[in-house]
Formats: structure tokens, sequence, C-alpha cells
């Protein structure tokens, strides 16, 4: 949105300034996918699915966690390593210059090898320039059954982080950090308006018919009180299917979802590829911070403790 301010004329001429006023809204694109095994063919549906977002007007376009390949941690592998790639690299030259052409902010997940025995699950936050304006690494790293992750992934060295783009500020965390308030409240810290969150989420399925219904829920509950308790947008995208390695089986539940600084549900999916298109209202931030003041009210004089593990009973 611009301004035109009058400023003077010389003689039949008139001169004006624009000044550019701040964004007050935006379209955001969640890319719900399938993996396959190869990463070529994940790749080509990644941008395929890019392109169809970009029709739609969508200006921040997020991937899900780890989308090159299937997810590996599912198995303790030392070959998977070769799956990792520098920053920047092959896969983020191709984003690159597809953000570019597009003119469009992409949120792209890599799996990192930031040297020789230390890899990080991580993304870059590219403008539409075709320039990677920040990277963040993957802060919390889960060990549960076929979620091996502290095999692979060095714990994040970079912090929370927040980046101011032309279409939004955006913070960027990734899926087990999700289940973290410190995280999310530390990131809107940093000025994001909407938390990002690329995931690879789903149910063991011998669990499912049991378990299945609540886990789900509380991965939703989590969110939306993200969203309340800073008053962002919450975007959480994650893919879909069934991926086997061996003997081993996770369903990927999909559900990929959009909450407004209220904890309303604003746009979701269900449990099939799709291109999630959300419009996103920045006065809403302000607005729900202005009424729910939950930063001015922080009593940061008395939550040391909080740098504490819990003490024995």
């Amino acid at each position: 949105m611009h301004i035109t301010v009058k400023i003077g004329k010389i003689g039949k001429e008139e001169i004006s300034k624009n000044y550019f006023s701040k964004m007050t809204k935006t379209k955001i694109a969640l890319i719900q996918m399938k993996m396959s095994s190869e990463t070529q063919k994940n790749m080509s549906s990644a941008i395929k699915k890019i392109k169809e977002a970009s029709k739609k007007r969508a200006k921040i376009v997020c991937l899900p966690e780890l989308f090159l390949s299937n997810y590996f941690c599912q198995k303790e592998k030392h070959s998977n390593f070769n799956l990792a790639e520098k920053i920047p690299g092959k896969t983020t030259k191709i984003f690159s210059s597809l953000a570019k052409e597009l003119k469009i902010v992409i949120i792209l997940p890599i799996f990192e090898k930031k040297t020789a025995g230390i890899y990080h699950n991580s993304l870059v936050v590219i403008n539409e320039k075709g320039k990677i304006i920040g990277k963040y690494r993957k802060m919390h790293i889960p060990d549960d059954p076929q979620y091996y992750e502290k095999f692979y992934f060095t714990p994040g060295d970079l912090g929370f982080r927040s980046f101011k783009t032309n279409y939004g500020k955006v913070g960027t965390l990734i899926c087990w950090d999700q289940w973290f308030p410190e995280a999310a409240r530390l990131t809107s810290l940093q000025g994001a308006e909407i938390l990002f969150y690329p995931t690879a989420i789903g149910w063991h399925p011998k669990e499912k018919k049991k378990f299945g219904k609540s886990q789900l829920n509380s991965w939703i509950s989590i969110q939306r009180a993200h969203a309340i308790a800073n008053g962002v947008y919450v975007a959480a995208v994650n893919r879909v299917g069934v991926e086997r390695q061996g003997s081993k089986k996770l369903e990927f539940w999909g559900n990929t979802t959009v909450f407004d600084p209220s904890g309303n549900i604003i746009a979701s999916a269900k449990q099939n590829e799709k291109v999630l298109i959300c419009d996103i209202d920045f006065k809403k931030v302000e607005n729900v911070r202005r009424h729910w003041p939950f930063f001015r009210d922080r009593r940061i004089d008395y939550y040391k403790g909080i740098l504490s593990n819990p003490r024995d009973a």
C-alpha cells in the first residue's frame, strides 16, 4: 500500500513523494505434501505446488519439514547423512531462483550439513529477490520410537529468530519446537507476527485406534495456545501419507492448520495433499494484544525459576 502526499509544485509540474506504509494484509500458502523416496520427485512436486500457490496470489509460502525425502529418522542409518547439504547449496539455489521469479517469500526446510560430523534440521527464509535473509536451526530435538532425530541432528545454535520481510514479520520454528511455550514466546518477542512450524508428525499405526484422536487434539490445542498467549498467527504445515522403512511405518496425519491471534482456526486441511491458502490481517495482532495484554503483564523479574530443572517433590 502506498500513500501519495503532495509536497509542492514547480510550475505546472507537481512533485509528490510516496510513503510506504506498514503492510496490513498478506496471503500465505502452506504446502501439505506426500513425500516419496525420490528427492527429485519431491522437489518437482514442491515447485509445482509453490507455483500453484503463487497463481492464487500467496506472498509467503512454507513447505513441510524435511520435504525432500521420506522421514528417514524412523531408523538410525549412517548412509542417511548423505541426504544432507550445505547452506547455501544446490537446493537453496533452485528455490532462490523460484522465489525471485514469482516474487514471493519461501520458507525452505533443509537437512543441513554444517561441517563434517555436525548436521542440523534447518530452514532458510528466501525473500522475493531470491536472497537468503535468514536461517533457523531446530532447537528441540526429539528421541522417540521411529523419531530418532538425536541420532542425526545437533541442537540448533542460532537461537529463536524472527525475520522481517516485505510481506510481514515471520518467526520460524520446526516441528518438536511447537510443544514448547518458551520457543513460541521468545520468537514472538523477536517481533514475529506469524509463527511458521514446518512439521513431520503422525501416528504409530498400532497406537492410532487407542490414542490417535487424543494425540491429534493435543497437537492442535498446543498451537492454538501459542496463538492466544502471544497474540500471533500460527501456521503449522505437515506432510501426509504412510511412509515405510523396512517393517517400520508411520502415518503422517496432515491437518495443516492456521490459527489467528485469538486462537480461531481460519484455515485447515484434512489428510490429503493440499495447497492451503489463507489471508492474514496484521491489524488483528495489534488489536488482540491491546485487549489481551499478556506481554504487558509479564513478570520477568520473577521468571528466573524457568531456567532451572524441576525440583524433586
